[in-house]
């Protein structure tokens, strides 16, 4: 294998965990069952392998062409046609594969009673030369608020507060035809191709809900599902409980039209928040209630399940607060803000994919298949990444001996949840406001004066961890 260059520096050691887990967790076996069977030539996960290596060359394929340094025993044809193949599930790879490294290698890392976790969440994936690009349409980017020409990656992950591994992805499109951008080519209803370019363009909710079905189907399991306000309504919390058989834990969204029943009355989050008292002191949270979501279907049947709300003071603007929903009524109130702080897990690895993996950046096709073909390869770049961190950090995968003596990896703490926080605001204010570094210290500083000293105790007790 010629991918990894002469000068670096590591490139044995590199190549030899590369093998290592694609023996481990049989990639050629999972190709095989997701449709990427071998015709003639070249065996496929000769042509995956290369492209998961590609992101630690110092040049792309082209440059290697054009450099004379592509020594790969087949041409670029044979690559493309590779991410072209319409056949291939690369979906459904990218589930079981996560299966096998969630249940065969981190599950026996971690103690039953820790919160494992689903997090859903999605980002913006920006596309150049979006005309000619199948499916392109304009999609509403929730953190900058603003259209864009791309997809929205629509992702759920595994966590256990110390690893994170994606399970599958979606690129969705728009279910509008005027927001469409890019071309809409017709083929065979029966194929893999058409029902994935249809579901592309589903709602992103039931694209949600057919995933974590998906991922349940294949052996994945977690305690709880967390997600942000922008899939937070009565109808999808019901829909986990009742058809995933899943706890939700999500922030709530402060809209007029979104009720839930509170002391026998129909009130909206706000509304609750004004009548109900609030904890004073050195309380951690300022008022947890119990109520009930509910919501009529196309059957005009009613289903109404029991949920708890959590509201905390926003840390950014003192004079807002932020509320969590939890439908496990059995954990309490710093128990549901400890495990949300989890969610941030699934920030991070979008940010990593985008800015390390090459999400973005890499794959210049104009194929809806091939461009669902490089996201999956992009996904299994930073499962090789999360297995080697696993590996590196925690002492019980030593062996047998070690297992028995060393401790587990701590989970997440209510104080980093805290910290975590605290830092989202920062990142954003920086974003928004292009304040410099002195600027930014000094309003911290500023800030943190301001809370009591049980809380400035916290956020120092995180930061120093």
């Amino acid at each position: 294998m010629s991918i990894i260059t002469q000068g670096y520096e590591n490139n044995q050691e590199c190549e030899s965990r590369i093998s290592k887990f694609f023996s481990s967790y049989k990639i050629g076996d999972l190709l095989r069952k997701c449709g990427a069977g071998k015709e003639k030539g070249v065996a496929i996960v000769q042509i995956f392998r290369y492209l998961l290596c590609l992101m630690f060359s110092d040049r792309s394929m082209y440059m290697q062409i054009t450099t004379k340094r592509f020594k790969e025993a087949y041409s670029k044809n044979t690559v493309y046609r590779f991410l072209n193949n319409s056949r291939i599930n690369w979906e459904r790879f990218t589930t079981m594969l996560s299966e096998r490294i969630i249940n065969g290698f981190m599950r026996s890392l971690t103690s039953e009673k820790r919160e494992d976790i689903f997090v859903i969440d999605d980002s913006a994936y920006h596309k150049k030369g979006y005309k000619k690009t199948e499916l392109v349409a304009k999609v509403f980017d929730h953190v900058s608020m603003t259209y864009v020409k791309g997809f929205r990656m629509l992702s759920p992950g595994w966590s256990d507060g110390n690893s994170f591994v994606p399970i599958t992805h979606r690129l969705l499109s728009s279910s509008k035809d005027e927001n469409v951008i890019g071309v809409k080519n017709a083929l065979d209803k029966r194929s893999i191709a058409f029902k994935r370019r249809r579901q592309a363009r589903e709602k992103a909710t039931d694209v949600m809900l057919d995933m974590l079905k998906q991922a349940k189907t294949v052996g994945h399991h977690a305690k709880y599902v967390l997600f942000d306000s922008w899939f937070s309504n009565p109808k999808e919390i019901i829909r986990i409980s009742e058809d995933c058989h899943l706890d939700s834990i999500a922030m709530v969204k402060k809209s007029s039209k979104i009720c839930y029943e509170f002391e026998e009355e129909k009130l909206n989050i706000k509304q609750i928040f004004a009548r109900s008292k609030k904890r004073r002191g050195r309380s951690r949270y300022l008022l947890s209630v119990k109520v009930k979501v509910s919501y009529t279907d196309e059957k005009k049947a009613l289903h109404t399940i029991p949920a708890k709300i959590v509201c905390v003071r926003n840390r950014s603007n003192r004079k807002d607060w932020l509320a969590i929903i939890c439908t496990n009524m059995e954990l309490d109130e710093k128990e549901i803000i400890r495990i949300y702080g989890k969610r941030w897990d699934i920030e991070v690895f979008f940010k990593t994919c985008k800015q390390m993996l090459k999400l973005e950046s890499e794959c210049r096709s104009l194929s809806y298949d091939a461009l669902t073909a490089h996201v999956s390869i992009v996904f299994t770049r930073y499962m090789v990444l999360s297995v080697e961190k696993r590996l590196n950090e925690d002492d019980r995968t030593v062996g047998e001996l070690f297992f028995l003596m060393a401790d587990e990896l701590q989970d997440i703490t209510f104080n980093q949840s805290m910290a975590i926080i605290v830092q989202a605001f920062i990142d954003s204010v920086q974003e928004f406001l292009h304040l410099t570094d002195d600027q930014i210290n000094s309003l911290l500083a500023n800030f943190v004066s301001r809370l009591p000293a049980y809380l400035r105790d916290s956020l120092h007790i995180a930061q120093a961890a």
